[in-house]
């Protein structure tokens, strides 16, 4: 555990045991410490599992808020109605990557299914990158299906939790969100369609870099920030902007590279302090985290909703170089020509909540274990396609039985 305190040139120094941002791959955030002159300690990871169990019994009977699909789905198909006017007129420089049909992987019952033929099922993954780069080395921290009616228009919303222990889509086994470090999107499309029977061929990629600015553009959100979120919310913000010799210690300097939160309650924040409270891991349980996220992304939604054209256009201008997507020019303009029809009506997260444990997988760590894959799978294709005889395939047998031999499950 470490200290973060003002030094004597008045940069703030923050030490990041644990979600230190790679220069080159992934970044990510710390531990917190205090946001004034004042050196302390934070609660540090003593009494986590405690909290961890308060948290979920509190998740459980809390309202369930929509899902993180609202930032990918909705806002840049909102924002794509006025961008993509923009992206014809300037140029768009939105990271267009072919996906070789030949590579992904459909299992063999869901190739030749009558009932998913009516759906336009995409992947939707969030990535904690600070470039550009936004394919292979980056580890999905967001990963949603959204599964498209077509002939009615109802969106259904499903979130893969990141550390579910899965097939990798290379018959290794791991936390799930290893499979986009690893091979890209490509592999982690995969990865869903092997282990959950489904045959996406779409994604959509967006960096965190684009929330942070997307906040911006809109003018900011509005979040009840909690007492106990101040320090680990600032050490954040340090870990994004400040410089470090060492990828361990970071100095920025308060009011010049960032602007500290310095109270609790409702307030606007801006696209770097939405973007940091996003990523605070330990205040709860990274269920918490993921609920933090939706709620910040919901925000911008409802802001892009109230914006005006002008906003908009502006909104799309700064996320466009940092979403990267499989389909096609006229497959967004036909997406953004039914934007009228479409109305989620149903989000949940996957492994559902009453077939989930968490628990340490050897060398892989804490891990979210489906228990068992099989049965979730069922839940998936009844909550996604309202099957209710869905009978999974060979091989999501064979995965759900080295996943319950390897975990106990």
């Amino acid at each position: 555990m470490s200290d973060r305190r003002y030094d004597s040139d008045r940069r703030d120094r923050y030490y990041d045991e644990y979600d230190r941002p790679s220069r080159s791959q992934n970044s990510r955030g710390g531990s917190g410490r205090s946001s004034n002159g004042n050196a302390r300690r934070s609660s540090g990871r003593s009494g986590d599992e405690a909290r961890r169990r308060a948290a979920a019994q509190a998740k459980r009977r809390a309202k369930k808020r929509r899902r993180i699909i609202l930032l990918v789905f909705e806002l840049v198909v909102l924002l794509g109605l006025v961008g993509v006017v923009w992206a014809v007129r300037k140029g768009t420089s939105i990271q267009k990557v072919s996906i070789n049909e030949e590579n992904i992987v459909i299992n063999e019952n869901v190739a030749t299914s009558e009932v998913l033929k009516g759906y336009k099922n995409i992947a939707l993954f969030g990535v904690d990158a600070r470039d550009k780069s936004l394919g292979k080395g980056n580890r999905s921290d967001t990963i949603i299906i959204a599964s498209i009616n077509e002939d009615t228009g109802e969106v259904r919303l499903c979130s893969v939790f990141r550390d579910t222990y899965l097939n990798l889509g290379n018959d290794t086994y791991n936390k799930c969100n290893a499979a986009y470090a690893k091979g890209g999107p490509e592999q982690a499309i995969n990865m869903l369609n092997m282990n959950l029977d489904l045959n996406i061929t779409d994604y959509v990629t967006v960096g965190f870099t684009g929330l942070t600015k997307i906040v911006d553009a809109l003018g900011g959100v509005e979040v009840d920030v909690h007492d106990n979120e101040i320090d680990h919310l600032n050490n954040y913000q340090i870990s994004m902007v400040g410089k470090s010799d060492d990828d361990k210690v970071f100095y920025a300097t308060e009011g010049k590279d960032y602007t500290a939160v310095t109270s609790a309650g409702l307030q606007k924040l801006n696209g770097l302090q939405a973007t940091a409270y996003c990523r605070i891991r330990y205040v709860g349980d990274d269920f918490q985290r993921a609920q933090r996220q939706r709620y910040v992304l919901t925000q911008c939604v409802e802001t892009a909703k109230n914006s005006s054209p002008k906003e908009l256009a502006a909104a799309y201008d700064g996320v466009k170089d940092y979403i990267s997507t499989s389909l096609d020019y006229d497959e967004i303009i036909e997406l953004m020509g039914r934007i009228g029809r479409y109305k989620i009506v149903a989000d949940d997260g996957f492994p559902f909540e009453s077939n989930r444990a968490t628990g340490k997988v050897g060398s892989k760590g804490s891990c979210v274990i489906p228990v068992n894959l099989e049965q979730n799978v069922v839940m998936l294709q009844q909550f996604l396609f309202d099957d209710t005889d869905y009978v999974p395939s060979e091989e999501v047998k064979n995965y759900s039985s080295k996943i319950s031999a390897d975990t106990g499950y």
